[in-house]
């Protein structure tokens, strides 16, 4: 974290603390008779006060910002614990609206989590105010700051949350049931052509992503589409050197088909990101929507590597040919080489400077391999241990090796950006 960014959050804490306090003040010199029994109305029914709460904090989009002005009210004596809880209650209902808008246009697994979120807080609002209700709780928490009316709401607000969380833990398969039967998947959305799993490809709702300000779940939903294009690249390289090591062509058709995935998503994926980088200002999150465009197409560019050592294994099957046992040896070094390297960055994390210098050190080790394996080759073809129709397709070979490697590196160098 730079230090301008650690002088903005605390400016920007005292700032937010400032306001409570002068809030403070002045809902304290306006408290009366009459402003007491406004809220004494909106607030004398539990289920109109969790409404309340709910439709302030939608309202402003802050739950921090909700909580502190009840807060502020408590203190001013204006509102006391037993009413308060349940605008509090509500309050965690409002802070969903804010996943709410940033799920627009998002896909449908994004959309669950936000029912998800919901009903989480629904529950649990409906589980503290029946125990309210009926159990002398309110009474409890208050007595463990008396004299600190804030303090009783920020309790009550914690207690909510922990025990809430405790209670509905093991129901998450449960929860993720029920979300999926308030939104089914759709027809469209089903594993049937290539297809975007994460992130919306429709413009309109890109633009409408980025009018909401959802830049922090785009570039979250653009990192699970790499890692799954990853995932996709790292098969085609497995099959491929599986491939040439038995020279046989039976893997082609399969890596072929991968490979035209990964086209397709690379075009996908950085047509969204496009969208973003025209109209992103904050710095970190560009950083991060550039590391991306670039790890795309970098991933892109292994998966046609991938595919050229596949295509060897049609010559070598077409021609009867097949590599040395040294040769073979020496293959297979080259794919766990590449799959390590695929494993360093298939989550799409940003890199610290430890995990760069990994992949660099690895991608020496692809140069130094090759080097080596190169002089080997020469050595087997002057003692005529391999034919000369293999030896071109091995060199050819350790050419898609060493640029695997090289991508490899140009994608850890976008991560350790971000």
């Amino acid at each position: 974290m730079k230090t301008t960014d650690i002088l903005n959050l605390l400016g920007g804490l005292a700032l937010f603390l400032y306001g409570m306090q002068m809030m403070s003040n002045g809902l304290e010199a306006a408290a009366g008779k009459k402003m007491q029994k406004i809220l004494e109305r909106l607030t004398s029914n539990r289920f109109i006060g969790v409404l309340v709460g709910a439709g302030i904090t939608a309202l402003i989009q802050s739950s921090s910002a909700s909580v502190g002005i009840l807060q502020a009210l408590a203190n001013s004596g204006i509102v006391a614990l037993p009413t308060a809880v349940y605008v509090l209650f509500g309050q965690n209902i409002g802070t969903c609206i804010t996943a709410v808008l940033a799920a627009i246009g998002t896909s449908r697994s994004a959309k669950r989590t936000t029912v998800i979120h919901l009903m989480f807080n629904i529950i649990g609002t409906c589980i503290f105010t029946v125990v309210c209700m009926t159990t002398p709780l309110t009474t409890i928490v208050a007595s463990w700051t008396p004299t600190n009316p804030a303090g009783q709401i920020a309790n009550m607000h914690t207690l909510f949350n922990i025990v809430t969380t405790i209670i509905l833990l093991p129901f998450g398969t449960q929860l993720a049931a029920i979300a999926t039967k308030i939104l089914p998947e759709r027809a469209s959305e089903k594993e049937v052509g290539f297809h975007l799993k994460y992130i919306n490809a429709i413009p309109e709702n890109r633009s409408r992503d980025v009018q909401v300000g959802s830049t922090a779940i785009a570039i979250h939903n653009i990192a699970s589409e790499l890692s799954r294009m990853a995932g996709m690249v790292a098969e085609n390289i497995q099959e491929s050197f599986e491939a040439v090591q038995g020279a046989t062509s039976k893997n082609l058709e399969s890596v072929t088909q991968r490979e035209e995935y990964v086209d397709y998503l690379n075009k996908e994926i950085s047509s969204y990101i496009s969208t973003f980088m025209s109209q992103e200002e904050n710095p970190r999150d560009t950083a991060a929507i550039n590391a991306y465009y670039k790890i795309c197409s970098n991933l892109e560019r292994i998966g046609d590597h991938a595919m050229n050592i596949c295509e060897y294994s049609k010559r070598l099957d077409d021609q009867k040919l097949s590599f040395s046992d040294m040769a073979v040896v020496e293959i297979e070094s080259m794919r766990k080489a590449c799959l390590e390297a695929i494993d360093y960055f298939r989550t799409m994390q940003p890199f610290s400077q430890d995990d760069l210098a990994k992949v660099s050190a690895l991608e020496e080790k692809i140069d130094d391999m090759t080097d080596s394996y190169r002089d080997n080759q020469i050595s087997r073809m002057k003692m005529k241990e391999c034919s000369h129709e293999t030896s071109i397709l091995y060199s050819e070979m350790l050419t898609d090796f060493e640029r695997i490697g090289d991508h490899a590196l140009n994608i850890g160098e976008a991560l350790a950006s971000m």
